[in-house]
This record gives structure tokens, C-alpha cells and sequence, in this order.
């Protein structure tokens, strides 16, 4: 038999890459939660994790064991809220940037809302950098946020930045000075497209800027600038530009809350999307 407080540990060593971050995160020491571990390893039959210089790696049948695992603790919460006397309520307030709304809320809150039906949901749709505002003044209950370092503890789950055009090999390649259409110059996107081009010498303009994804998509759609958008957030007609530009870095994605002490109906819907968010396929 599965031990369900194992499998809770293994996801959140494989969401680290670190059984030391991982220790921090469950209160226990380092060497007990690689008993753990170990203990999971034995119950299942076959090798999860791969030691490495900078942590761990989940192997291949470590990701079968992953993907069950994520599905079985979502599953879990929703028996215990179900089974529950007390029908959680209230309201929440979420923040959302736009393209993690558009790949992943539908999932995310399809679920919460079959398991807690009486708690009202707010969303406010905006860019990291605007929603952190938000919650230092409370406004918004608590927010799904951008994080520049893919490897911090917090970080949920990770996003990659492509390269995206009207075509895979675009003739504005060819210009000595190449067009782009991106976001606010705040933002990581803005920023890891002018990194990555001054890094490489290559010139460029902004040419297009907007503060939405449509807009965005809509000036790549008609072929006149390059953008830069999360690989999850690519329609299917646009192409991720694998040659000719620099690669971009990878991003994570946290939850950060306006108040340590939350509503339990935020609370709740911070353990769903801890549970749900590291395991969508999309």
C-alpha cells in the first residue's frame, strides 16, 4: 500500500529538484526525507530519483509515479472536502496573469469549483508586475505570479520564453535591425528578449508594444515583429522560432498571498493549485 504522506513528500522533492529545498519546505531533516525517499522507492519497485551535482532528477519512472501521485493527492482533497460537515464559503479573490489564465485556469478551476461550489471566485487579469501592487494593498486576496528564478523553492511549476512568429523561419530575420513586439519593459518577457539580443550583439527595435497577450499575438500574426511569449500561450497558428535568435531563459510560476493569515476559501484554493498545477499536461 501506497503511503499517501510519501507520495505528498516525493512531489514536492520532484517540484524542488532539491531533497535540502525539499526538507526546508515539509519540516523535516535532510536525511530522513531521503529515508523517505527511499522507503517509496522499495513500495514501488523501481528507482524515482537520479542524484545530481545540483540536486535530483525525477527518471523516467519517477514522472509515471508523478503524474499518479498529483492526480491521486487532488483526488484525496477533494474526498476529505466532500466528505466534510462544514461547506467551506466565502469569497476569493484571484490574480492571474493573462496567459497562465488562458492555459491553465480552466483546468484549475473546473476542479476547485466542483469540490468547493459555495466559494465565489473574483479574477483579475494582469501582469505580475501589476498584481503585486494589488496584494501589498490587498485588493486581491492572492495571485498566481511570475518568478525569475525557475529554481526557487516556492516555484510551482516552470514556463519557458520562446521566440514567436507568422512563420517557423521568418524573413524579418534577415533585417539588420530586427522588429520585436513585446510587453511593458518591467516585465521578465520585455526584459529576457533585450537581455538575450544585447547578449548576443544582435540589433533590434521595438517596433510594437502592448500590455496584452491579444495584442501581442495579433502583431505576430501579421508578420511584421517577432514576439516573445510563454511556450504555453502559443496558438496553434503562430510558430516558436527555433533558429537564428538567442534562447531565452525559463521562468517559474508561484503563488503569492496578500496576508499569511488568508480566508480558509483561499487558503483551500492555494492547496488545489498546488496539487493541480504542477501535473497539467497541456
Amino acid at each position: 500500500m501506497l503511503d499517501l504522506t510519501l507520495l505528498k513528500n516525493f512531489v514536492i522533492v520532484a517540484r524542488a529538484g532539491s531533497i535540502s529545498v525539499a526538507a526546508m519546505q515539509v519540516g523535516r531533516t535532510q536525511s530522513a526525507l531521503s529515508t523517505q525517499m527511499q522507503r517509496l522507492e522499495d513500495q514501488v519497485g523501481h528507482s524515482l530519483l537520479q542524484r545530481t551535482g545540483s540536486g535530483v532528477r525525477v527518471t523516467a519512472a519517477g514522472e509515471k509515479l508523478l503524474a499518479h501521485a498529483n492526480a491521486l493527492l487532488a483526488r484525496h482533497d477533494e474526498i476529505l472536502a466532500d466528505m466534510s460537515e462544514a461547506i467551506l464559503q466565502g469569497t476569493v479573490s484571484l490574480g492571474c496573469p493573462e496567459d497562465y489564465s488562458i492555459a491553465f485556469l480552466p483546468e484549475l478551476l473546473r476542479g476547485f469549483c466542483a469540490t468547493y461550489p459555495k466559494v465565489d471566485l473574483r479574477m483579475v487579469c494582469a501582469p505580475t508586475i501589476e498584481l503585486h501592487p494589488l496584494l501589498r494593498r490587498r485588493q486581491i486576496d492572492m495571485a498566481l505570479v511570475s518568478q525569475a528564478d525557475p529554481d526557487h523553492p516556492e516555484v510551482l511549476r516552470r514556463e519557458s520564453f520562446v521566440w514567436v512568429a507568422d512563420r517557423p523561419e521568418p524573413d524579418l530575420l534577415a533585417k539588420d535591425v530586427l522588429p520585436l513586439a513585446l510587453s511593458a519593459p518591467a516585465t521578465l518577457d520585455h526584459r529576457a528578449a533585450c537581455d538575450a539580443m544585447e547578449s548576443a550583439n544582435r540589433r533590434y527595435r521595438v517596433a510594437f508594444a502592448s500590455t496584452s497577450l491579444a495584442g501581442l499575438i495579433a502583431i505576430a500574426r501579421s508578420g511584421h515583429a517577432i514576439s516573445v511569449l510563454t511556450k504555453t500561450a502559443v496558438p496553434p497558428d503562430l510558430h516558436i522560432v527555433k533558429d537564428g535568435l538567442p534562447p531565452l531563459p525559463t521562468i517559474g510560476i508561484a503563488i503569492a498571498f496578500s496576508d499569511p493569515q488568508t480566508s480558509s476559501a483561499a487558503r483551500a484554493l492555494g492547496d488545489h493549485i498546488r496539487a493541480v498545477l504542477p501535473g497539467l499536461s497541456l
